[in-house]
């Protein structure tokens, strides 16, 4: 999706962070937040009866920007979403003086949310007399898991074993020779979808077996994962969104970490922001598309480990008893 503002938006940096937590009104551990990760494991107490959390926030914006551009009445808000329930909860965040930090809270209702929330923040202001624009959002999302009890960012995939013939999975239907098909538009994580109807598939995966096995099982998981970071890497790029002076904005949730994690092999020497424009530019006139194409496989394949894990098989394979069963 690209979307272009009519109005003028903040260039420079916006950022949130999480600095308290507490559930039912009792101050939680800091070591269940962590900055590095951009995350909040909700689970660390290990009481699972809590009804409400609240989280207390920082913000900082480009506060030389703001005082000088064209908007009036800025204001800024912490959003709190959760797409497997629809769950949307807005905190406002306020500050005392021009130049301090804003602070607020935003609050997590246990029973609108399932497993994990995303956390972003979006400043919003009155632009050539309309109000309510949104100028800017955070350069990186949170996220609060509601089941972790380490705040770290999900590293995995949802994985479901299907019947692509079956008549209840209708969508799947037309790709039933496929042993597999990664799906990247629902839920709060992209899914994996292993064919059961494709003999053998299960077994290889699921069992340990001989030298030979184990070599094309971890072959065959390794092409998955390449596939799986490829979709992703698509997907990501085509929820960015463009501001007025055609700058890409990072699309945050599962889709920011993919391409934090990627770009850094797509383009190798390019700051992150900068490889973020040349994927942008690449895909909007269609320069260097065939290329970054080129790109893309080469990174889902460094994060797959296909290199290493084809070379393991075939010195398993190349060994008398990586033939026996």
């Amino acid at each position: 999706m690209r979307t272009v503002f009519p109005y003028a938006t903040l260039a420079g940096e916006v950022q949130i962070e999480v600095t308290g937590a507490s559930l039912d009104s009792r101050p939680q551990p800091l070591h269940m937040i962590s900055r590095q990760e951009h995350a909040v494991a909700l689970h660390e107490n290990e009481r699972p009866d809590w009804r409400e959390a609240r989280l207390e926030l920082r913000a900082t914006l480009p506060e030389r920007e703001l005082a000088s551009g064209p908007w009036t009445d800025v204001q800024c808000f912490a959003v709190l979403t959760e797409g497997a329930t629809n769950a949307r909860t807005v905190g406002r965040l306020f500050r005392d003086t021009p130049g301090e930090d804003w602070r607020g809270s935003v609050i997590l209702a246990r029973e609108l949310h399932r497993r994990r929330a995303d956390l972003q923040l979006v400043v919003s202001a009155t632009v050539d007399g309309v109000g309510g624009r949104v100028i800017g959002s955070g350069e990186r999302s949170w996220i609060v898991d509601l089941t972790a009890r380490t705040p770290v960012r999900p590293r995995d995939l949802n994985i479901g074993e299907v019947d692509f013939r079956d008549p209840e999975h209708a969508w799947l239907n037309p790709f039933k020779d496929a042993p597999w098909l990664v799906e990247t538009t629902g839920g709060d994580l992209p899914t994996v979808y292993l064919n059961l109807a494709f003999e053998g598939l299960k077994e290889l995966l699921d069992t340990g077996g001989a030298p030979a096995e184990r070599a094309l099982r971890g072959t065959v998981a390794a092409q998955i994962a390449a596939e799986a970071w490829t979709a992703m890497f698509h997907s990501a790029i085509g929820e960015m969104e463009v501001d007025d002076d055609g700058t890409p904005q990072w699309p945050g949730g599962w889709r920011d970490s993919v391409l934090r994690v990627m770009l850094p092999d797509v383009y190798p020497d390019l700051l992150p922001a900068d490889a973020l424009f040349e994927v942008h530019s690449s895909r909007a006139d269609g320069s260097g598309w065939h290329e970054l194409q080129s790109r893309i496989q080469y990174a889902a394949s460094r994060r797959a480990r296909v290199a290493k894990t084809l070379g393991t098989a075939i010195r398993t394979l190349d060994r008398p008893e990586g033939a026996r069963a």
